[in-house]
C-alpha cells in the first residue's frame, strides 16, 4: 500500500460545493482575465473568453437548456475542440443537466459507438455548433431525424438569454457528467463523476503538479471528449484561476512542433500528453527547429494514458535540452476515468524514478530490481504516490488478498475522487467499485484492471489484467478489431481473429491474426486480404495495422470453452511459432526521416502525375508498403491510412505543393489516389505558389 507522507498543499476551494459556484466565484474574482485562448491552426490567438464571459456563455446555453425542459436529463455533446465545447459543457452543468462528451464521427466513421452512447445514456438532447450540425445531418442522417431528441446549436443562442437563467438545485452529488470510456461500441460504460469528484481530483492535481495562482501557465492540445483534455486542459486551470493556451489535436498531428512553439510563445508552464506524443516530436521536430525554441519555462511535461516509457523519457530530456528542458520537468502520473483523473503522480521538480527490473522474476509477478547494465534489464518508469486521502493498494486479483511486498498485483484504489460506478449498470458497478480485500477487510475500493507494485513507495504499472489495448493514448477492445476483421472479407469468419498489440521502437502496434481456409488463397490473393482488413480496421477504429498472420485452420489458441487466448497468441507471434499461410509486415522506415520540403519550382510543374508519384511514395514511407503494391485506383483508406496519417498527409501535401490545401475535406468521400493527384493538378495551376 502507498503511504501517503504529504497533505494536500492546496485544500478545496473553501465554500465550493459544484462547478458552477466556481465558475462564478472566478467571473466575479477574475473578471476581465483570460480564461481560455484558442489557438488557430495551432499558431495564431483568434478567439479567447475571460472568466465572466464563459460564465455568461454557460448561463445563457443552460437558459435554453432549463426552458426545454432539460434540466435532470443527459444531454450529448459534439464539438470539435474549441471554446464552444468548453461554453457547452459549463451550460450544462449550470442548467442541471448531465453533460455526455462524445467524439464526433467523422466521414461516417464510429457512428455505431455514437448510438451506442446515446442508446446507453438515454440522452434527449444534443448539443453542437452550426458547422458540426451541418455535417452530421450530410454523413449521418439517421443520427438527426431518426431520433426524437432536441438538436441545439449552441454558437447561435445569444448572450441575452442568460438573463433568464436560473440557479439549478444541485449539490455536491449531483452528476456533473458521463464519460465513456473508449472501447467496446456493443457494450458502452458511462463513468459517473459527480460535482464532488471533480472538485476533489482539481485539487490532487493542484497539489501535485504545483499549480499556483498567478504562475500556472496551461497549453495543450488534448482532445476535449476525453478525461485528461477535459479534467486536466479545461477544469484544472479554471480551477486554480490561470489561463489555457488551447489547439486542436489535428494542429498538433499536423505539425508536433506547434506544441512546442506554443510553449515557448506563451511560456507555458503545465503541459502534457501519452508517451506517443513525445515520441512524434522527436521524430518530426529538426535540429534547427529546436534551436529556435526556449521550453526553459516548461515546468510540469506530464505523461500518462499509456505506458510511461524510460527511454522516451531519457531521448527526449537529451533531445530538446537544448532549448532549455529538463529531465526534472518530466512528470509520470497514472489515473482513469474512474477515478476521475488522477490517482498518483510524483513530486515535482524530480528526475522521474526509473526501475530495472529482471524479465524473467516480472513474468511470475515477482520484483527483483537489477543493475540497468544487465543483459536484458527491463526498464519501468516510476508513476508516483497518492495525494490527500487518495489510498493505492495491490492485491491479488484472483483471491483479493492483499499481495506481499515485492509482489504485482492489481491496483485497487479508494478516495472521494473514485466516482460513483457506471451509469445504469449495477452489476459492473458493483464489481469495479465494491471491491474489498479478503485478508483485511478493507473497502470499498475500485478495481482498476491494471497490475503494478509499490516500490519505495512508488506506484510501477506493468501491464493490464485484461486484453484492453493502449495505442497512441486510446482504448481499444480486441474483441471489437477482431469482429471488423472477421467483417472485412469474405474470406474471413468471425471467431477465428485474434488482436493484439506489440511494442514497436518503444510504441505499441497493433497486430492482427485470422485463421483462413488454404484453398481460399487460390480464388483471393493475400494481398487483397490484407488490404481489406487495414482499410476497415482503419476506417473503423482510426488505427493503423503494423502486421497481419493469415494462419491456418484452428491455429488460433482458445480456451476449452472456445475463447480466444490473446496472451498466448501475442506470445507465439513474437516467438515466431503461429503457423503461418502468409504474412504482412509494415515496412515502417526511421521515422525521424527528414519532413518534405517546401517546392520552389513553378506551380504549372505540378502535373497529376508529378503529385501522385509523390503520394505513392509518401504513403510507401508512411504504411511501410511497397510502392510497386501501391495501386493508383484506389483509394488512400484502402490501405490503411487512420486519421492520425491522413492529418499529417494534409500538411505535407501542402508543403510539397506549395499552398495549403485543405485536402481533409476532400478525402470525405474516398478518392483514389489519381482523383486526388489530378485534384492537386487543378488547384496548383489556379494559385500562386506558397499561398
Amino acid at each position: 500500500m502507498i503511504q501517503n507522507n504529504l497533505s494536500e498543499t492546496f485544500p478545496l476551494q473553501k465554500n465550493i460545493q459544484t462547478l458552477v459556484e466556481l465558475l462564478s466565484v472566478r467571473a466575479e474574482n477574475r473578471r476581465g482575465k483570460q480564461a481560455c485562448i484558442f489557438l488557430e491552426k495551432g499558431e495564431q490567438p483568434t478567439h479567447e473568453l475571460t472568466f465572466d464571459q464563459l460564465d455568461l456563455r454557460a448561463r445563457a446555453i443552460a437558459a435554453r437548456l432549463q426552458d426545454q425542459g432539460l434540466s435532470g436529463e443527459r444531454a450529448i455533446l459534439l464539438y470539435p475542440s474549441g471554446l464552444d465545447y468548453i461554453a457547452a459543457f459549463f451550460g450544462c452543468l449550470y442548467a442541471g443537466v448531465t453533460a455526455v462528451p462524445v467524439y464526433p464521427p467523422q466521414m461516417g466513421k464510429q457512428v455505431d459507438r455514437v448510438l451506442a452512447i446515446v442508446n446507453d445514456s438515454a440522452a434527449k438532447a444534443f448539443l453542437t455548433n452550426t458547422e458540426v450540425l451541418e455535417a452530421v445531418r450530410l454523413f449521418m442522417p439517421d443520427l438527426v431525424n431518426g431520433k426524437n431528441e432536441s438538436w441545439i446549436a449552441t454558437d447561435k443562442i445569444e448572450d441575452s438569454f442568460a438573463e433568464s437563467w436560473k440557479t439549478p438545485a444541485i449539490n455536491r452529488d449531483t452528476l456533473a457528467f458521463l464519460q465513456y470510456t473508449s472501447g467496446s461500441t456493443g457494450n458502452p460504460k458511462g463513468v459517473c463523476v459527480t460535482h464532488h469528484n471533480l472538485l476533489h481530483n482539481e485539487a490532487m492535481i493542484q497539489s501535485a503538479f504545483r499549480h499556483r495562482e498567478g504562475e500556472m501557465i496551461g497549453v495543450g492540445w488534448l482532445p476535449l471528449y476525453h478525461d485528461m483534455g477535459l479534467i486536466g486542459n479545461i477544469i484544472q486551470p479554471i480551477y486554480v484561476g490561470q489561463p489555457i493556451y488551447l489547439m486542436s489535436p489535428l494542429s498538433f498531428l499536423q505539425k508536433p512542433v506547434r506544441w512546442l512553439q506554443a510553449i515557448d510563445r506563451f511560456r507555458g508552464t503545465s503541459s502534457g500528453g501519452p508517451n506517443f506524443s513525445y515520441e512524434l516530436l522527436m521524430a518530426k521536430t529538426t535540429p534547427e527547429e529546436i534551436a529556435a525554441l526556449d521550453l526553459s519555462s516548461w515546468t510540469v511535461a506530464f505523461t500518462g494514458a499509456e505506458p510511461v516509457r524510460a527511454d522516451t523519457i531519457k531521448r527526449f530530456a537529451r533531445m530538446f535540452a537544448p532549448a532549455g528542458f529538463r529531465e526534472e520537468s518530466f512528470y509520470p502520473c497514472y489515473g482513469m476515468a474512474e477515478s476521475t483523473l488522477l490517482v498518483t503522480g510524483g513530486d515535482e521538480g524530480h528526475i522521474p524514478a526509473i526501475l530495472h527490473l529482471d524479465p524473467v522474476e516480472l513474468g511470475a509477478h515477482r520484483v527483483k530490481p537489477i543493475d540497468e547494465n544487465t543483459a536484458n534489464a527491463l526498464s519501468v518508469v516510476g508513476c508516483g504516490h497518492t495525494w490527500g486521502n487518495q489510498k493505492v493498494s495491490i492485491v491479488n486479483p484472483d483471491t483479493c488478498d492483499l499481495c506481499d511486498e515485492n509482489q504485482v498485483g492489481e491496483v485497487w484504489v479508494a478516495g472521494e475522487s473514485v466516482a460513483e460506478g457506471y451509469w445504469n449498470n449495477p452489476e459492473a458497478s458493483e464489481k469495479t467499485f465494491r471491491a474489498f480485500i479478503t485478508n483485511t477487510g478493507e473497502g470499498p475500493f475500485l478495481r482498476t484492471g491494471d497490475l503494478g507494485f509499490v516500490y519505495k513507495n512508488e506506484l510501477y504499472i506493468t501491464g493490464r489484467l485484461k486484453d484492453l489495448m493502449i495505442i497512441r493514448g486510446r482504448n481499444h477492445y480486441p474483441q471489437d478489431i477482431e469482429h471488423t476483421t472477421g467483417q472485412s472479407h469474405i474470406a474471413l469468419k468471425p471467431g477465428g481473429n485474434a488482436a493484439f498489440s506489440v511494442e514497436i521502437a518503444g510504441e505499441e502496434r497493433l497486430v492482427v491474426a485470422a485463421e483462413i481456409e488454404p484453398q481460399t488463397l487460390k480464388t483471393h490473393s493475400s494481398e487483397e486480404i490484407f488490404a481489406a482488413i487495414r482499410r476497415e480496421i482503419a476506417l473503423r477504429h482510426e488505427l493503423q495495422v503494423y502486421a497481419i498472420a493469415l494462419l491456418k485452420r484452428r491455429s488460433i489458441p482458445k480456451t476449452s470453452s472456445g475463447k480466444i487466448r490473446r496472451n498466448a497468441c501475442r506470445e507465439a507471434y513474437l516467438q515466431r511459432e503461429l503457423n503461418l499461410e502468409a504474412e504482412w509486415i509494415s515496412d515502417l522506415q526511421e521515422e525521424n526521416s527528414e519532413e518534405v520540403a517546401p517546392e520552389t519550382t513553378p506551380t504549372a510543374a505540378f502535373t497529376a502525375a508529378r503529385i501522385q508519384d509523390w503520394i505513392v511514395a509518401w504513403m510507401s514511407k508512411k504504411l511501410g508498403i511497397n510502392t510497386a503494391k501501391i495501386d493508383p485506383q484506389e483509394s488512400m483508406q484502402a490501405y490503411g491510412l487512420d486519421s492520425m496519417g491522413t492529418a499529417e498527409f494534409e500538411e505535407d501535401i501542402s508543403r510539397f505543393i506549395g499552398f495549403k490545401w485543405p485536402v481533409m475535406d476532400f478525402l470525405i468521400n474516398e478518392p483514389t489516389i489519381a482523383e486526388i493527384s489530378k485534384r492537386g493538378e487543378m488547384l496548383a495551376a489556379e494559385k500562386p505558389p506558397h499561398s
